[in-house]
C-alpha cells in the first residue's frame, strides 16, 4: 500500500514438543540462522533469534500485511522440517502448538535484544515455564493454565 508506513516490533516464544527431541548445542546456531532467514523471507526483519535446548525466542519487526499467526506457523513448520531432514535428532522433532507473542516499542529494542541474547544465563536460575508465565503476566495477558506450554511433553 502506497503511503503506509509501519514497523511492528515483536518478541515471540515457542517451545519444543518432546523432551527427547531437544535442540543441541552442535546445531543450535544453524537453527537460529534458519529461523531468522525464514522471518526475513516472510517480509519481516529478524533482529535476534536465541534460546535454550527446549525453546526459542525471536525478536523481529514485520509489515502489517503478514499476520503473526501465519508467520509463526511458517517458521515453526519449515524449521522443524529442516531439523528432521538434517537428521539432527534421533526422534521426530516438532514444536508445541501455539506461541507467545509480545509487542514492544523502538525504545525497548535494546532491552529485548539483551534479554534474548542472555537466555542461557537467564535459564540457569529460571525454568522456561516460569519465564513464560512471567511474560504473560507482565503483558497482562489472560491465559488458561491447561494451554500453557508443558515442559514434560
Amino acid at each position: 500500500m502506497a503511503n503506509t508506513y509501519c514497523k511492528i516490533y515483536l518478541h515471540t516464544v515457542f517451545a519444543v514438543k518432546y523432551k527427547k527431541a531437544q535442540i543441541k548445542p552442535k546445531w543450535e546456531s544453524k537453527l537460529h540462522s534458519v529461523i531468522g532467514s525464514l522471518i526475513n523471507q516472510s517480509e519481516g526483519q529478524s533482529i535476534i533469534v536465541n534460546g535454550t535446548s527446549d525453546h526459542i525466542h525471536c525478536c523481529f519487526y514485520k509489515k502489517p500485511n503478514v499476520s503473526e499467526s501465519e508467520l509463526m506457523k511458517l517458521v515453526k513448520a519449515k524449521s522443524s522440517k529442516w531439523i528432521n531432514e538434517s537428521g539432527y535428532t534421533d526422534h521426530r522433532f516438532s514444536w508445541q502448538k501455539g506461541f507467545g507473542c509480545f509487542s514492544f516499542s523502538e525504545s525497548h529494542r535494546n532491552h529485548i535484544y539483551r534479554y534474548i541474547k542472555n537466555q542461557k544465563e537467564h535459564h540457569k536460575v529460571l525454568g522456561f515455564r516460569e519465564e513464560y508465565l512471567r511474560l504473560l503476566q507482565s503483558y497482562n495477558i489472560e491465559y488458561d493454565e491447561k494451554y500453557i506450554f508443558r515442559e514434560l511433553e
